[in-house]
């Protein structure tokens, strides 16, 4: 048995690939409860070449059985996830330079510029007003089906202009605003409601239509509950309700990389 292992070029592109799809994965996943599967699955498969590395025949052959069914298990359970995984690929690509930044560590997040300070002020003002607002940020799956629904504004974001959108009297308040590279390129826009059968019965279309198309892209999606002035945030599919002003700011600059 030789003393090193030979490794040729090859295999270090083999590596990277494998730990770029992993990265990505683990990006989709994260923050949901599907993470969760996720890390168990790969302690599954981190076993199961243990045990064939042991040559232990009979439990390799049994947990192989189990692999093999599976895949298609795995394409129940992270649907959703799988559908987002694709249509990042078809948006800009799995090895883009963005990801290639992000794999390297040399930026954790930021999909784009983003006014943040506006955003949060004008869900903090629509709050305290109870006004029912519904704001899309577009990340890198591209929303152009959904903002082709609603009607053209293309202005720069700023909270004046977010407030007079959703006032009450303004025939655009009704749906949602897509915002993509810190312009307000639609509103009125119509979103899909989420299918999950769980979904709290006393939220409203607004919630559902945030948690719906955040589920199919990685955009993501802020509620001010026109009932109760609460201020929600949908990611991966996952909604987060009764935030505050300075946890969405945190967030937002997490997201966008913004100071």
């Amino acid at each position: 048995m030789p003393l090193f292992i030979t490794l040729r070029w090859l295999d270090v592109i083999d590596i990277l690939i494998v730990a770029a799809l992993l990265y990505q994965l683990y990006s989709l996943v994260k923050g949901t409860t599907a993470i969760h599967i996720f890390f168990g699955i790969l302690a599954f498969y981190l076993l199961w070449l243990l045990v064939k590395a042991l040559n232990m025949q009979l439990l390799a052959t049994i947990l192989g059985q189990f692999i093999g069914v599976g895949v298609i298990a795995l394409i129940i359970v992270f649907q959703q996830e799988l559908r987002r995984f694709l249509l990042m690929i078809g948006s800009r690509g799995i090895f883009s330079k963005e990801n290639f930044k992000n794999f390297g560590g040399l930026r954790v997040s930021g999909y784009g510029s983003l006014n943040v300070d506006a955003v949060v002020l004008a869900c903090q003002r629509m709050a305290l007003q109870h006004t029912g607002a519904l704001m899309i940020l577009t990340r890198r799956s591209d929303l152009k089906y959904y903002v082709n629904t609603g009607e053209r504004i293309d202005s720069e974001v700023t909270a004046n202009m977010l407030e007079a959108i959703f006032f009450k009297n303004n025939p655009l308040h009704d749906g949602a605003v897509i915002i993509t590279d810190n312009r307000i390129k639609a509103a009125k826009c119509v979103l899909p409601l989420t299918e999950n059968k769980v979904f709290p019965f006393q939220l409203g279309l607004r919630h559902r239509a945030a948690v719906g198309i955040s589920e199919p892209s990685d955009a993501i999606a802020l509620v001010v509950s026109e009932q109760t002035g609460e201020i929600s945030i949908a990611r991966n599919g996952a909604l987060k309700t009764n935030i505050n002003p300075k946890q969405l700011k945190e967030i937002l600059q997490e997201e966008f990389g913004a100071d």
